[in-house]
């Protein structure tokens, strides 16, 4: 008789792939499948109908985007649901007979690994709240990524044409972006001179104008040789230099959906009260975890997820070596070492912890990680207990 069943769902854009392995491992149901409602429940319906009233186990390689309707329709349904990352995928590919690659070997691989594995996280559906910040963090790392994308190629094309210039400006700020979108060139910047390019500056509103138009002049001193090409570059920087001002304008509107969203989540004032952590990180924490610690039993398991929590590589004689964890959740160890490094100048608490770790040899990065394994600590307790973050005082004793 049989008693469970494991499906695994390779998902794509336009079409997921189900297969679905009994105990033993034997190939019941393999099937491609378009990602449509009606034929995502046929899938559903005929791999229950396989396990007779048995349990089935579905595991998927994505938590969102492309199979998001699919997740909906099992969370609907009940369907105990486990994700195993493509990496795990990639790695366990190789343990399987044939290299060839396709769908069905990969859908073979997850529902395979679900089987044989006691180490997979559940999908929970979460809170509305969560769901909202997971997608707008996400959005707002896209967007970051195009602006350093956008940088990058600004620095580049700006150092081809005029090098000192770009040694002096400082385009992460949008003082040096607004000077660049009138004025590109040496030779345009020497005439406009030290006086007038600070009062175009200024009309712009740009803070320290003076200081920065000096520098800029000082710049284009240096440099009297126009190199070829130089109206197609001065051009492109304009482009550049306005595309970067744009994503810019976009993230701050992000972070104010963020934050406003962020804010009405019940957790929100537990989390802020945490030095180091701001509406953003507070959001990204929020959206890792699904809303609620309710999936962690302990600090420990939080730890484990978050990828603070060292992983033990012992061989041999060779005991008490430790290194970086190969699966965790990316954003979340960000949450918590960032606000870790902010934490360590602005919480005395913070600060008093990281320099013992430094003082007992550990480097910078490693005391910042040691720092960041404590907070977690202290994040799980705030949160089971329902209260804010307090600075203990100091005590104080008298003479």
């Amino acid at each position: 008789m049989m008693s469970r069943i494991w499906a695994g769902i390779d998902s794509g854009k336009g079409h997921h792939h189900g297969l679905a392995l009994d105990a033993d491992g034997k190939t019941l149901l393999s099937r491609r499948v378009a990602n449509d409602e009606p034929e995502l429940l046929k899938l559903i319906g005929d791999v229950l109908d396989l396990a007779d009233g048995h349990e089935v186990t579905w595991a998927i390689d994505m938590t969102g985007g492309e199979p998001a309707l699919l997740l909906a329709l099992l969370v609907n349904h009940g369907q105990e649901v486990l994700y195993i990352p493509g990496r795990l995928v990639n790695r366990a590919s190789d343990g399987y007979r044939g290299e060839g690659k396709t769908d069905a070997r990969d859908a073979y691989v997850i529902a395979d690994q679900a089987r044989m594995r006691r180490d997979l996280r559940p999908i929970r559906p979460g809170d509305e709240a969560a769901l909202e910040l997971r997608l707008l963090t996400g959005r707002r790392a896209d967007l970051v990524e195009d602006r350093t994308r956008v940088m990058n190629r600004l620095r580049g094309t700006l150092l081809s044409m005029f090098p000192a210039l770009e040694r002096a400006l400082d385009v992460t700020n949008t003082g040096p972006l607004k000077l660049l979108t009138g004025y590109q060139t040496a030779a345009a910047i020497r005439r406009a001179g030290a006086a007038r390019l600070t009062r175009w500056l200024a009309n712009r509103k740009v803070r320290n104008a003076s200081s920065l138009a000096e520098t800029a002049v000082e710049a284009a001193e240096r440099q009297h040789t126009a190199v070829p090409g130089e109206k197609t570059i001065a051009k492109l920087v304009h482009t550049l230099a306005e595309e970067v001002m744009a994503l810019n304008e976009q993230i701050s509107e992000m972070d104010k959906l963020i934050e406003g969203r962020f804010r009405e989540h019940e957790l929100a004032d537990i989390v802020l009260s945490v030095p180091g952590i701001g509406a953003v990180l507070g959001a990204e924490f929020v959206a890792a975890v699904g809303g609620s610690l309710d999936d962690f039993g302990s600090p420990d398991a939080l730890a484990a997820f978050a990828g603070v929590a060292p992983a033990p590589r012992d061989s041999g004689k060779v005991s008490g070596n430790l290194h970086r964890p190969l699966t965790y959740h990316r954003r979340l160890q960000r949450v918590f070492y960032t606000s870790a490094l902010v934490s360590v100048r602005c919480d005395p608490n913070s600060r008093k912890f990281y320099d013992r770790k430094r003082a007992e040899g550990k480097k910078h990065v490693q005391a910042v990680l040691a720092l960041a394994r404590r907070r977690v600590n202290v994040m799980w307790a705030l949160i089971r207990d329902r209260r804010c973050y307090e600075i203990t005082p100091p005590v104080t004793t008298i003479a």
